[in-house]
């Protein structure tokens, strides 16, 4: 995610993305986070080839629309993303040569004693019989927002293709399959907006969830990590995977400099030595014939859909109806700091969630409760909604009312206003425990009211541990503090010092 701290990799230059024009021997490429492991590759790649790679992270759909919008051709000449299949349902999109540079299909690993017990070390089972497992909660699992990242994407169609045997997937299929797909997103614990960062939560959530649903060179650089007690077993369901093939993909608006510098990288990159060290350090396939790789083969191939309708509704309908749903607290600064274009900022990034200026998967989900809490020198009283499963408008409205209500004045209590909403999500999850739920705190200054983070580091564990604190840097707010707070509750902090704050809001969604 292109807003989370420290997540942009460059390979020989400097600084972020480039000002100006392009330069020769730069090639300046919009990619999925998931290839930053590729740095000491790229690296090797500019002292052999003198190309300088530029990566800057994007979600994959996010990316997609850059590109079928022409925006990203303004500061890319390429991109690079897991997969190239529903950028190619996309008919404006003007892109050039791809190169497929290594593969990962997407699988489910689990905790060794779950695989033995279930009997999925001795027979691969079938989609269909890991929903049955998921809709008994014979074991639980993490997985990343398909509309964030193309691991879950990924894992969304397979099985909902799978699920769906005999014919393409449609939005028919769609219907016929859902009370199975229902039943499979049920056993999910752990949701993310990127693979990185959910493998990073299935470690600190320790034994409480039995595995992940994610790429197979994830799951395989996990277990060489020493991170667990055990390497998770890895299921390669019999019916059929999904496969990213990274293709390294020219824009058509790419100039000749930049089409030089693209043959030269992926020359490099197919190299049966370079896809070795691929295969070796970061577990992705090799797709140069004779470079070895110890990975279960002979793996099946599932279709990927026709439309782009067909997958627009399958995401539609995971959000909106099949996953468990989300519970987003919003601890939002309205101190007098905040007066001026600050408070139009916040109510624009507020009012975006509701759908009022797309309709796209970032807003409020259907089934979905949304709190907000607005505070300055203390606390205002919270204000719940929950979204219905159908007809969301009304109450959508409601949402968009208040937040174009906020006003600003007074201090800043920062942690007395979330001790009262680790409250307030404490009570909630005893009436409601089936939700995702986590809390987003938006401030722009320093805390000057009421108690002091040592003072809530020491409380945090009679707070209710478990629910994930993401803080928005915005203005003075203090950047080692918000980093502290994120790590101690198990969230990331977002900036929204350099873009507006209406993008780092609908990002944070993909880990809600």
């Amino acid at each position: 995610m292109a807003a989370v701290l420290t997540t942009a990799l460059l390979a020989g230059c400097s600084s972020g993305t480039t000002s100006g024009g392009p330069r020769e021997g730069t090639l300046r490429v919009l990619a999925g986070s998931e290839l930053a492991d590729l740095r000491p590759i790229l690296e090797q790649a500019k002292e052999a080839t003198g190309v300088s790679v530029q990566l800057d992270f994007a979600g994959t759909l996010d990316g997609v629309q850059q590109v079928a919008s022409g925006r990203a051709s303004a500061t890319y000449e390429a991109v690079w993303f897991s997969s190239n299949r529903y950028l190619g349902l996309h008919p404006g999109a003007q892109v050039g040569t791809a190169t497929p540079i290594m593969k990962s299909p997407v699988v489910l690993g689990v905790r060794p004693e779950v695989a033995q017990r279930l009997g999925w070390t001795t027979e691969r089972p079938t989609w269909a019989k890991i929903a049955e497992a998921a809709a008994r909660r014979d074991f639980t699992y993490g997985m990343t927002s398909p509309a964030a990242s193309n691991s879950g994407f990924s894992a969304l169609v397979g099985i909902a293709t799978a699920l769906n045997p005999g014919s393409d997937l449609d939005p028919a299929g769609i219907e016929r399959v859902a009370p199975k797909l229902k039943e499979f997103f049920g056993a999910q614990t752990l949701t993310a907006g990127s693979s990185g960062w959910l493998t990073d939560a299935f470690v600190r959530h320790g034994a409480e969830v039995d595995g992940l649903v994610n790429y197979e060179s994830v799951l395989l650089s996990l277990n060489a990590s020493g991170k667990l007690q055990q390497p998770l077993t890895l299921v390669y369901p019999a019916d059929g995977v999904v496969t990213a093939d990274y293709p390294l993909t020219l824009l058509g608006s790419a100039p000749s400099h930049a089409r030089d510098s693209y043959a030269k990288l992926t020359a490099y990159l197919l190299k049966p030595e370079v896809q070795q060290r691929i295969a070796d350090t970061v577990h992705r396939r090799p797709v140069t014939a004779g470079v070895a790789f110890a990975g279960e083969q002979g793996l099946k191939e599932l279709p990927f859909p026709g439309a782009l309708q067909t997958v627009d509704k399958l995401i539609a309908a995971f959000f909106d109806r099949l996953r468990r749903p989300a519970r987003t607290l919003y601890v939002v600064d309205v101190s007098g700091s905040m007066t001026g274009q600050r408070i139009k900022d916040l109510k624009a990034a507020l009012v975006s969630l509701t759908g009022a200026d797309d309709k796209g998967f970032e807003r409020f989900h259907n089934r979905e409760q949304v709190t907000l809490i607005p505070f300055s020198s203390k606390t205002a009283p919270p204000q719940v909604f929950t979204i219905p499963e159908t007809g969301p408008e009304p109450e959508l409205l409601k949402i968009r009312s208040f937040a174009q209500g906020l006003n600003a004045s007074g201090g800043t209590a920062i942690y007395d206003s979330l001790t009262t909403a680790f409250g307030i999500a404490r009570q909630q999850t005893a009436k409601d425990p089936d939700r995702f739920t986590s809390i987003v705190l938006m401030t722009d200054g320093e805390n000057a009211n009421g108690m002091r983070f040592p003072e809530f580091e020491s409380r945090y564990p009679s707070l209710a541990k478990g629910v994930p604190v993401f803080p928005i840097l915005f203005g003075e707010a203090k950047e080692d503090e918000m980093n502290e707070l994120a790590r101690l509750t198990g969230g990331t902090a977002f900036d929204a010092r350099k873009q507006p704050l209406e993008t780092v809001f609908k990002e944070i969604r993909g880990y809600q």
